[in-house]
């Protein structure tokens, strides 16, 4: 169920011995110290029915075939377990006439068997129905890096999350080419930042790749609607890319690479955009 603050009130945490008070008033037998950590995970309705919208939005924007749920429900069954349930029941609710469901596909060959199941999904994607479909946590982790055209749009909570993207990250050359967005879909309201964080320990060196923050200005560009300056972005790198004018990250994973500075790379795209733009005028 839904978690508020005041249904844990007496919890306290951060020492061992709050942790040990804690303990002693469940189980007032307990005696000597106990070394443990106790976490509450809470995972709500609300909240999955927010992300799983958006999500299944996202991809009916996009033309996108598939929405992933990533979950380990099967070991955490009421909270993992629920998101994966509660994702299904609210995309046949909310989307059925756009989506088809893997809860939908053993429904049909539980009565009908499998032949029936696959055609009927057949059916769907040829009509252009997104596919809703999951896959436990750590399977994925494997399957993203064997598998990738198997995935699409990922809709997963923020753990699982946090080595999803930093996983597929290193497919694509690392997280300093990772954009991040973090939009409401009910509000409209909308935050575009590098994944990477601040990272300090680089400043003032002009040193870094400036893509991750480059890019989420491609994702802000998009999400306002100013798709021709995006695109013109997005082409003036992969120009720099091909030309190998890049930073230190992607010049130890290239043959033949110029190594340059966080200013001169940025040059170097500036320049192929005002090249590109030159010639989409003629």
């Amino acid at each position: 169920r839904e978690n508020f603050p005041k249904d844990f009130a007496k919890v306290r945490f951060g020492t061992a011995e709050r942790t040990n008070e804690f303990l002693q008033m469940i189980e007032p037998s307990l005696s000597g110290p106990v070394e443990v950590g106790i976490g509450i995970k809470p995972v709500s309705r609300t909240g999955t029915q927010r992300l799983v919208a958006a999500a299944i939005q996202y991809a009916l924007t996009h033309r996108r075939k598939s929405v992933t749920l990533v979950h380990k429900g099967n070991i955490m069954k009421f909270t993992e377990g629920a998101f994966r349930d509660w994702g299904y029941e609210f995309a046949e609710s909310t989307f059925g006439d756009y989506v088809y469901t893997w809860a939908e596909w053993e429904r049909t060959k539980s009565i009908h068997g499998e032949a029936a199941a696959n055609a009927q999904q057949k059916a769907a994607q040829d009509h252009g129905r997104v596919i809703i479909k999951d896959a436990i946590a750590d399977i994925t982790l494997q399957q993203v890096l064997t598998r990738p055209s198997e995935f699409d749009v990922i809709a997963t909570l923020n753990l699982n999350g946090d080595y999803l993207s930093d996983a597929l990250a290193a497919q694509v050359g690392g997280i300093g080419i990772a954009p991040g967005g973090n939009i409401n879909y009910i509000t409209g309201h909308a935050i575009f930042e590098a994944t990477h964080g601040t990272a300090p320990k680089y400043a003032n060196l002009d040193k870094v790749n400036p893509c991750s923050v480059v890019l989420s200005g491609d994702m802000m560009l998009r999400y306002m609607g100013w798709n021709e300056a995006a695109d013109l972005i997005i082409k003036a790198l992969e120009h720099t890319f091909v030309s190998k004018v890049v930073t230190y990250d992607f010049a130890r994973q290239m043959t033949g690479a110029t190594e340059v500075k966080t200013s001169a790379f940025a040059d170097a795209v500036i320049h192929n955009m005002d090249v590109l733009a030159a010639e989409s005028t003629r």
